[in-house]
């Protein structure tokens, strides 16, 4: 992204599935007065507020915008676009527009829309992606603002007032289809009319006006995500892709091929079951790992649009939400659920070949995504500024250990260690809230050690859609860049389209010191990686499967199950500050959703106490087992597995942060 969209407050989008609250008067009043101040912030357009049979129906327009491209080539791109009766349509120039091929298909009325004037940037936030435009001079700027906003209105109206063209049971597209429609007003502030949108179902009827629209109930609690289209390890693969018009990421041509699957069942699967874990006496404890969660996730309604629509301009890291959006897991636990497939890093450190050993680590570091895929519905609990997090795991040799470093901006670090290699990282996020969609950009480089070579590479960009209605769905674009001092791994996470043919694609290659490719791998990042070109190619890496009733359990898998797991072996072990004490995320784990909320918002006052002392006192926070290293990483002290042993986490101080 730009340095200055970086740097931009939160976009405060409304959305056609949320009500028109949230105006740009409104925001004037909180903002400086200042023409400069208003032209560098983002003005939302407004939502139809009414039904009408009289709005005109608006001309034609066309010519050149600048298209932001995330990946591949990203940066800013001409393209020529047509809006026409509120459908923005684009192609890479006149003639192709012309001819059919087109790049993309926007319905400006469904869409969230924003500007930028100093910038002379649109964002337009759709159920798929978010396309942002840019104008090159001012008059052009202004001409196409008052096109789209014409445009958008004449669509909004005509979408509310058409009337289904066939009956909803024998509509093939009915499920991907959204109607504008007004609720009642008593669900919403008195003061305002609002709007929905919702996705297109078979039951609950709402009317509007004279017509019954069908209204689907919002499944963001849920957060259910269509399954795997993997099976298990010996079957065949067919990998399915293919060209999209509404997807300008899939410009180039994407593999497509049936894939033999004949690697090997160790390359592909974790051990699990049962593990011995090491008590302080030195004796072994069998310990059997739990296969569900204590509870249920607990489906309760949240106005989520309410809340954002009270934080518009502020980095969401910072607002409380209510506990009923998280998942009873913690941002240190969720670094650990990257180290899932740690055999990887096994099989690469006992890889003589520099190539292959690349292959093996760009394949960990895809790995590390395929855990999202079903768990877009929740988010982790924010940790505490001192709260560590261990996992120790005798059936995979490692030793990890996280720990929230600072508070704002938040930073979490972890180190793993194992006989084979150690593999280290401190994670930072800016977010951005577009309407529909939320994108959470990393920051940070991830390190790894294998006896005397090191490794590093940086994370890509996720996006969140459909955060306040319909169903949510994860996407994460951008490139892995693996670098090592002879070899280099590029890995590309492909932007996709929900549930479309070429959804999660990734591919990438392994070159040597000169830039020649070695190996090519291609995939998905919730499924497997393969290791050269169909029909021959070889499985390296596939995701385990999925617990039968995951939907219920919050989407986890087996390893995110057993993460917050606390054996009575191993409370003595712990110091206090460790995640598995935490009571709120404890008590949302055994679905107690109203003690949870009790027990956040009593520790979430702790800690404003506890900084607040440090302030006066002109105290900074040290973290306990992490410091700052020259680059500005954060890297272990090395000190907490000694301390674990002698004298104990027991015989220690540590603050009380619950």
């Amino acid at each position: 992204m730009s340095t200055e969209d970086q740097i931009a407050p939160l976009s405060p989008k409304t959305s056609p599935a949320t009500p028109t609250i949230t105006t740009f008067t409104q925001r004037k009043e909180s903002n400086s007065s200042s023409e400069d101040n208003r032209q560098d912030s983002w003005e939302l357009v407004e939502d139809l507020q009414g039904l009408t049979g009289n709005i005109q129906k608006p001309e034609k327009q066309e010519g050149l915008l600048l298209k932001k491209r995330k990946w591949p080539m990203k940066g800013w791109h001409k393209r020529y676009f047509l809006l026409e009766r509120g459908i923005l349509t684009y192609a890479k120039t006149g003639t192709d527009l012309k001819k059919g091929r087109l790049r993309g298909r926007i319905d400006v009325g469904l869409s969230v829309m924003a500007m930028k004037k100093k910038s002379m940037c649109i964002d337009l936030d759709t159920e798929d992606s978010i396309y942002h435009l840019k104008a090159k001079t001012r008059d052009l700027f202004e001409q196409w603002v008052t096109q789209l906003r014409h445009h958008r209105t004449f669509r909004q109206n005509e979408i509310t007032m058409e009337p289904p063209e066939r009956p909803l049971q024998s509509d093939p597209t009915a499920n991907r289809r959204v109607f504008t429609l007004l609720i009642q007003s008593c669900y919403w502030p008195k003061s305002t009319k609002p709007i929905m949108t919702q996705m297109f179902s078979t039951d609950q009827e709402v009317l509007v006006g004279s017509r019954p629209l069908r209204q689907q109930v919002s499944s963001e609690s849920r957060g259910s995500i269509p399954e795997s289209l993997s099976e298990f390890f010996d079957a065949k693969e067919y990998l399915l892709s293919g060209s999209s018009s509404e997807n300008e990421a899939s410009d180039d041509d994407s593999y497509v091929s049936d894939v033999s699957d004949s690697t090997s069942v160790e390359f592909c699967r974790n051990e699990n079951g049962v593990a011995k874990e090491i008590l302080s006496n030195g004796n072994n404890c069998a310990v059997t790992r739990r296969d569900h969660l204590p509870s249920t996730r607990m489906n309760e309604s949240v106005n989520l649009w309410s809340i954002l629509r009270s934080n518009i301009g502020k980095d969401l890291s910072k607002v409380a939400m209510p506990v009923q959006l998280n998942e009873p897991l913690n941002t240190l636990q969720r670094l650990c659920e990257e180290v899932e497939y740690c055999h990887l890093l096994d099989t690469a450190a006992n890889t003589h070949d520099p190539h292959m050993r690349m292959v093996y680590i760009a394949a960990f570091a895809v790995s590390s995504y395929a855990c999202s895929f079903t768990r877009a519905g929740g988010k982790p609990f924010n940790p505490i500024l001192g709260e560590t997090y261990e996992c120790l795991r005798p059936d995979t040799g490692i030793h990890f250990i996280a720990e929230q470093v600072s508070h704002h901006p938040p930073v979490s670090a972890c180190h793993c260690k194992s006989k084979n290699y150690t593999f280290w990282q401190d994670v930072r996020w800016k977010n951005k809230f577009w309407g529909k969609s939320m994108e959470i950009v990393p920051m940070g480089v991830t390190h790894l050690e294998l006896f005397a070579d090191r490794y590093e590479w940086s994370k890509v960009t996720s996006c969140i859609h459909n955060i306040l209605s319909g169903r949510r769905w994860i996407e994460h674009y951008g490139e892995i860049s693996v670098k090592h001092s002879t070899t280099m791994g590029d890995v590309s996470l492909c932007k996709s389209r929900s549930g479309g043919l070429n959804a999660n694609e990734v591919e990438g290659m392994v070159t040597d010191s000169n830039g020649r490719v070695i190996h090519s791998l291609f995939g998905k990042w919730n499924e497997a990686l393969y290791l050269g070109k169909p029909p021959s190619a070889t499985c390296i890496w596939r995701a385990n499967p999925m617990p039968e009733d995951h939907e219920q359990y919050y989407g986890f898998t087996q390893f995110a199950i057993e993460l917050n797991e606390l054996e009575e072996g191993l409370k003595p072990l712990l110091p206090l500050t460790d995640t598995r004490f935490r009571p709120d995320q404890r008590l949302l784990e055994e679905g107690d959703i109203a003690g949870a909320e009790e027990q956040k918002e009593r520790i979430e006052v702790l800690q404003r106490e506890r900084r607040r002392v440090l302030q006066e006192n002109n105290i900074t926070h040290s973290p306990r087992f992490f410091k700052r290293a020259e680059d500005d990483s954060w890297v272990s002290n090395g000190t907490y597995w000694d301390l674990r042993k002698d004298p104990g986490f027991s015989k220690l101080e540590f603050p009380v942060l619950w």
